[in-house]
């Protein structure tokens, strides 16, 4: 089925990230790990630990990752079946770029939606 199952990751640009994510660290609390970035462990309404993270990530705003992409900032989104949901993008005459990741942290591909954002869209490994 067609469809995001939630948000796996934010992730932007900073002219300075390695000065940058200090900041988020000390006046937000954000845990921020030498990787660059924090991933958010999920609660339920009662603050129980259940499966799953979502990843917040600053990059370098000459890096290369959100290409083709101008804008500062990139969504991944999770789906069920990545390759079912690149079908059907495809089917429906959306820009989907051909270059996919298969790796051991799940599927990636990418969309292009009609003002040039690139959009990832994420398969997790089994189990997660």
């Amino acid at each position: 089925m067609k469809k995001v199952t939630g948000i796996g990751g934010i992730f932007f640009s900073a002219q300075n990230p390695v000065e940058l994510r200090p900041w988020y660290k000390e006046h937000l609390g954000i845990d921020v790990q030498d990787w660059g970035g924090a991933a958010f462990t999920w609660a339920d309404a009662e603050g129980n630990p259940t499966k799953g993270t979502t990843v917040w990530s600053i990059g370098a705003a000459d890096g290369k990752h959100f290409a083709p992409n101008k804008s500062p900032f990139m969504i991944n989104y999770r789906v069920d079946d990545l390759d079912a949901v690149l079908q059907a993008l495809r089917d429906e005459g959306c820009n989907v770029l051909e270059k996919a990741d298969d790796s051991e942290y799940g599927k990636f591909g990418w969309v292009i939606d009609p003002e040039g954002n690139k959009v990832e869209l994420w398969e997790p490994p089994a189990g997660q």
